[in-house]
């Protein structure tokens, strides 16, 4: 019989540094747990915790798991970790961390599972500063770092419980969510899904979690939704730019390529919401925070101050710094759609030359997504591709960074090999002139190399 969150006091968590990890080690100790953590390198997340009084353990021994009930470990912790090891030499069970995250929403009355290949973590981001402005004492687990909450979650003592729902792996089927948004549907994560029919379905299957008496919330703008809607068993609530039970009208852009709209539920306006976030997919994602906020009694006074002090969080377009007079930002976006998304929104910043540095994280997600029909790069001067980072994969010489810059440039002819961040920046100190904009994107470790333009 398998041991649950229910079963056990004393629970230790590898990874702890994680964004995720480091929500569900604060939930769980509020929930009565003792917890421990453990992680190959001190963070803003480790520093946190220990703030709170949950003692963290780096590196990672297995002894460090001694006296523990339950073991829970994120998807990047492999088996043959000291301290997963020891948790099997010693009988202790171990839970991944998809599997927690289910079992915390299960102990919660009111669920709000927030979904969709890109944006997720923005939406739950602006639900967390609705909540506060609301006050409706919500726990909130964000995939991010969100400066509201000093990190990624809000352990609130409401009946509450905003989280974002990974489709990664099927993860978020482990959910028990009451409102299930679904903010768009794509071809990502190939390498766990055989074909997007697959990616459908599955979303299917996680909006069928939903109680009778729950709701569904789906963007009426994603032709891939439109898929999914045959496969409901009930009509959702939908919201979109300009049709939709939510919807934005009378859409104005400022200088900085920032969006006010008026919000318009059922054909009634509520009033202008004025964002700080750049981009026309910040409009979509802040129209899903207030549908969602609304099925929880928030009123509009309550949106449109949240969504007024509400920035990004780091890595969503995210300045870096400026060197040569040329300003340096960051996003992860690392699907076309999230990328055309990014140049659009950074098409709309003041510059006169823009140039896009991608990293593609994945060998996979570059044969099948950039090396054919890529024409996300449309907004960029010049896109500068550098050498694929592995992630969780192995190189079998399927696919090379050369390969993606023939795709990019079948469609744009504006894309450059080249393989570092010590090459890009020399090339950009040649050619890049005051007043230029870089913005580098994707998930690897092209955070990380992005201080080394500057």
């Amino acid at each position: 019989m398998a041991v649950g969150l229910d079963d056990v006091k004393r629970i230790h968590l590898i990874g702890v540094g994680g964004c995720s990890m480091s929500g569900i080690a604060q939930i769980l100790k509020k929930q009565g747990h003792v917890i421990t953590g453990s992680d190959r390198e001190r963070s803003q997340f480790t520093d946190r915790l220990e703030e709170l009084g949950i003692p963290v353990s780096i590196p990672q021994k297995g002894e460090q798991v001694e006296g523990a009930e339950l073991v829970i470990y994120s998807a990047a912790i492999k088996p043959d970790n000291p301290e997963r090891a020891y948790a099997r030499a010693h009988g202790i069970p171990e839970m991944e961390r998809s599997v927690a995250l289910g079992q915390i929403s299960a102990r919660y009355p009111h669920v709000a599972a927030i979904s969709g290949c890109h944006g997720k973590t923005t939406i739950t981001s602006m639900l967390a500063y609705i909540n506060e402005e609301a006050k409706l004492d919500a726990t909130v687990h964000v995939g991010g770092f969100v400066d509201l909450l000093g990190g990624g979650v809000k352990v609130g003592d409401g009946d509450l419980f905003i989280t974002e729902a990974c489709e990664y792996v099927k993860s978020f089927l482990t959910l028990v969510p009451t409102v299930a948004l679904v903010n768009n549907i794509d071809n990502d994560h190939l390498d766990c899904y055989k074909d997007q029919q697959e990616i459908i379905e599955t979303f299917a299957r996680f909006c069928a979690l939903v109680p009778p008496e729950g709701k569904i919330i789906v963007c009426r703008d994603d032709e891939k939704v439109q898929r999914l809607l045959p496969l409901l068993d009930r009509t959702p609530l939908t919201y979109g730019l300009a049709e939709g039970d939510w919807h934005a009208d009378a859409v104005e852009f400022d200088s900085l390529g920032c969006a006010s709209f008026d919000l318009v539920h059922e054909g009634n306006t509520l009033g202008r919401i004025t964002l700080h976030v750049p981009g026309t997919h910040n409009i979509i994602n802040a129209l899903a925070a207030c549908a969602v906020a609304s099925v929880f009694g928030a009123g509009f006074d309550s949106m449109a101050r949240a969504l007024d002090r509400f920035r990004n969080t780091k890595r969503r377009f995210e300045f870096m710094g400026e060197r040569n007079g040329v300003r340096v930002f960051h996003d992860y976006g690392h699907h076309p759609n999230e990328i055309a998304a990014t140049l659009e929104a950074a098409s709309r910043v003041p510059h006169k030359a823009l140039y896009c540095v991608f990293q593609c994280n994945s060998y996979t997600r570059a044969r099948t997504l950039f090396c054919e029909n890529v024409t996300c790069f449309a907004n960029a001067d010049k896109v500068l591709v550098p050498d694929i980072y592995p992630g969780r994969e192995v190189d079998t010489g399927i696919v090379h960074a050369r390969d993606m810059v023939k795709g990019i440039n079948a469609a744009t002819d504006n894309a450059l090999y080249i393989p570092t961040f010590e090459e890009i920046r020399a090339w950009l100190d040649e050619n890049a002139r005051p007043g230029d904009l870089v913005i580098t994107v994707g998930s690897g470790n092209v955070y990380a190399q992005t201080r080394k333009l500057l």
